[in-house]
């Protein structure tokens, strides 16, 4: 099912003094969070007056953020976004709505595990499964990821020879 909210930065420093925060991006590129206007941190929606890209950060300056001071005490908090703001292309998830999926071998429809872990490298993710032992799965579409579905909690994947040992 699709999570309401979803995790899309964290607030790892400040820039500057007027109250910018350096945003390390969990979703995407950087780039991605500058089309948003309302971030939800702690909760409560915070609209954001500027965002833009520096150095593969979102430096982003959060409404009621004045100073540096103020800046400082939003160190290590997550940023999320309402999922109903987002439109992904067609067979694209946020990791976090992935994590939790019950997987199952698409030829037999047995279940070998449930999704825990997603793991991003350059090539591709990398989907972390805990069954009866823990295997590793590339997120590639249709040569191990055969379809995904949010609403049954369900994913199901091409168990290549060797793939769970």
């Amino acid at each position: 099912m699709k999570a309401e909210y979803v995790r899309v930065g964290r607030i790892v420093s400040v820039h500057g003094i007027r109250g910018e925060v350096r945003v390390l991006p969990l979703e995407g590129e950087a780039d991605f969070l500058t089309g948003f206007e309302t971030f939800y941190l702690d909760g409560r929606a915070v609209a954001a007056e500027t965002c833009r890209v520096h150095k593969g950060m979102a430096l982003l300056k959060l409404e009621g953020v004045e100073d540096r001071t103020a800046a400082e005490g939003l160190r290590g908090r997550e940023l999320l976004i309402r999922r109903a703001d987002v439109r992904l292309p067609e067979g694209e998830y946020f990791d976090g709505e992935l994590l939790g999926l019950d997987v199952y071998d698409g030829e037999t429809g047995q279940r070998v595990g449930e999704l825990v872990k997603v793991d991003r490298y350059p090539a591709s993710k990398v989907y972390t499964v805990r069954g009866e032992k823990e295997f590793l799965v590339p997120a590639v579409k249709d040569a191990f990821i055969l379809n995904v579905d949010l609403e049954n909690n369900r994913m199901d994947i091409r168990m290549w020879e060797g793939l769970a040992e």
